[in-house]
């Protein structure tokens, strides 16, 4: 019996530990596997929370605008929706428009009082906040004409720059208008001042330098003009064709915005730092005023015949493109058999590869206005040279400012215009239409969230500590270029030629 008794024990035993050593390796098997799944599930969060790798990282990204919305702090939110108006507030002739919010509709004689008065008063919006400018300050000086909806996503991008408390934004209109004004206004993170040019097509419709009805129609031949006897049947540009007020406005504008920021504006009249030109339609990085004084110091060190320094760049200028020539050739062909050039380059984020492995990087080049004029700073005393030759730029007959600026750097300056360019850009181009193209999405945000995209990925490659300066092969001496016409007519010399202020 106490054999049989001991076997049974023995194999009761045995049982119990095959047992235990099945369900102690079951239990193994589950235990590994649950840490492989947290191992591969954190993986993939941080796949995806990491924008900085080196994969392609944005193939399903979202341009919606609840996208752009989650990539703007919400503190600054403020700035890219309309606020409604207290009705008891309305100003001239104001009234509500179908969405609820206040839109004020002035006549030209209005517009003209508001617009004196604020050339006027010269009103410096929060410098009780933020003290008076300095010379070592930034002035970033902006063009504005009524591209709101921009406007708003630059506000938002130079809310997010370091060191912009310091800064001064001028905001300089050619077109009136209340919300614009009332965003302006709304700035509360540097000083601002707002200046309006006074000769605008809004405020001179039916007259020079707007539409005059008694002016050449474009397109008519200089003989004809002359036996209409039109306003300005003897100056014809240098293709033919008779002014266009929409074309002329813009180098008017800029070259008023310029003499009187160096020489009228008493908060500006005296400063001696650096001036930043930008437009509605641009979006800075974060580190733009940290490059910049960077780029400055650096001149005075290494290129002292550097006298402007350059921020931004076109999509063309670097290889922002995802897609080779020949895949956007094939595409082009896929899209109804249109030449590549027609259609829109589907650029994608494969930029840090060329854009920013070398964060440091900054190229000494002679100015190019098709390449250096965005976001482009200097200072008084390139300024002082600029301004003596203000005949090649008022009588050149190119209605671009750019290319009158290259005609007077070519022609007239004793020293050519040099520019330091980031390579890595700071300043991006957001606009899908302007001056020379209208589509049917002006409207269009996809462009802001592509830009979005690119800075979140750059963020680890910004604020070098010191700039590599290398200097552009120069394979050939470049072309005196015949203008672009539109500046034919001798009453867009003489309006340019009396805003000069030497």
């Amino acid at each position: 019996m106490c054999c049989i008794c001991e076997r049974t024990c023995h194999m009761m035993s045995a049982g119990r530990s095959q047992i235990w050593r099945r369900r102690n390796g079951t239990t193994f098997w589950i235990r590994a596997g649950l840490v492989l799944f947290i191992v591969i599930f954190i993986w993939v969060q941080i796949s995806f929370i990491d924008f900085g790798g080196s994969g392609p990282p944005f193939a399903d990204f979202n341009d919606s605008q609840a996208a752009i919305l989650s990539m703007v702090p919400v503190v600054l939110h403020k700035f890219l929706a309309p606020k409604p108006k207290n009705g008891t507030n309305l100003g001239l002739n104001g009234s509500y428009n179908n969405l609820g919010y206040f839109k004020a509709t002035f006549n030209i004689s209005d517009i003209k009082r508001s617009i004196a008065q604020y050339n006027l008063q010269q009103t410096v919006y929060n410098e009780d906040l933020f003290g008076p400018l300095q010379n070592d300050s930034i002035v970033i000086v902006i063009q504005i004409h009524d591209r709101l909806t921009y406007l708003r996503h630059l506000i938002v991008s130079l809310a997010q720059a370091r060191d912009i408390s310091q800064a001064l934004l001028v905001f300089s209109h050619d077109f009136y208008d209340e919300e614009i004004n009332s965003l302006i206004q709304s700035v509360d993170f540097c000083k601002v001042i707002q200046i309006f040019y006074p000769f605008s097509i809004q405020t001179h419709p039916s007259e020079f330098p707007g539409e005059d009805p008694g002016d050449c129609p474009r397109d008519i031949k200089k003989d004809k003009a002359l036996q209409l006897k039109c306003n300005n049947a003897l100056y014809p540009d240098l293709y033919g064709h008779y002014r266009e007020a929409k074309f002329t406005q813009t180098k008017h504008h800029w070259w008023w915005k310029v003499n009187r920021v160096f020489n009228q504006l008493e908060i500006t009249r005296n400063h001696s730092g650096l001036l930043l030109f930008l437009e509605e339609d641009h979006y800075v990085a974060e580190d733009f005023i940290y490059i910049l004084k960077l780029m400055e110091k650096t001149c005075k060190e290494a290129c002292r015949h550097c006298n402007i320094l350059s921020l931004g760049t076109y999509l063309k200028t670097y290889n922002y493109y995802g897609d080779s020539k020949k895949k956007e050739a094939l595409r082009a062909k896929q899209l109804s058999n249109k030449k590549t050039a027609e259609v829109q380059p589907s650029w994608t984020f494969q930029v840090l590869p060329s854009l920013y492995q070398h964060p440091q990087k900054v190229e000494i080049t002679p100015w190019i206005s098709s390449k250096h004029n965005m976001g482009m700073a200097f200072n008084r005393s390139t300024w002082n040279e600029i301004v003596k030759c203000a005949s090649y730029f008022c009588k050149y007959d190119d209605y671009n400012w750019d290319w009158s600026l290259q005609h007077i750097s070519q022609n007239c300056l004793k020293h050519k215009l040099h520019a330091m360019v980031a390579r890595g850009p700071r300043v991006f181009h957001i606009g899908e239409c302007g001056v020379h193209h209208k589509k049917d999405n002006c409207g269009s945000t996809a462009v802001i969230s592509k830009v979005q995209q690119v800075l979140r990925s750059a963020k680890r490659h910004l604020y070098p500590d010191y700039l590599t300066l290398t200097y552009a092969t120069i394979l050939k001496k470049n072309k005196l270029r015949k203008g672009n016409g539109g500046w034919g007519d001798h009453r867009d010399h003489k309006l340019c030629m009396s805003m000069t202020i030497t």
